[in-house]
């Protein structure tokens, strides 16, 4: 009995703490890039894209879909950099816990 109410305080734990985490990672930002850096986008890590700054030399009508694509390059690679960024804190704060392998708490 007494490891059953031990283990439902360390779940109670876990859930505040993954509360809080939730919370931290949509102010945390991380920044894509593409092309070199001529696109930047700047997006929280829970992927709300927040800025996006595109170099002058790409603003010419014939390279509309040159930019295109490294907008798009530039934003899966925000979004990337997000996810590991939410995996890295997922297991800090999942570290000594007993948790089946490949289990995904988010």
């Amino acid at each position: 009995m007494k490891d059953i109410m031990g283990l439902m305080k360390q779940a109670q734990g876990l859930q505040q703490k993954m509360a809080d985490m939730q919370a931290e990672l949509e102010t945390l930002e991380v920044e894509g890039t593409s092309g070199g850096g001529v696109v930047k986008v700047v997006a929280t890590a829970k992927g709300q894209v927040k800025n996006v700054s595109i170099d002058p030399s790409l603003m010419l009508p014939d390279e509309k879909e040159v930019l295109e694509d490294l907008l798009v390059a530039a934003l899966n690679d925000a979004r990337g950099r997000g996810e590991r960024l939410m995996q890295e804190r997922m297991a800090d704060l999942t570290r000594g816990l007993p948790l089946p392998p490949g289990l995904k708490l988010f």
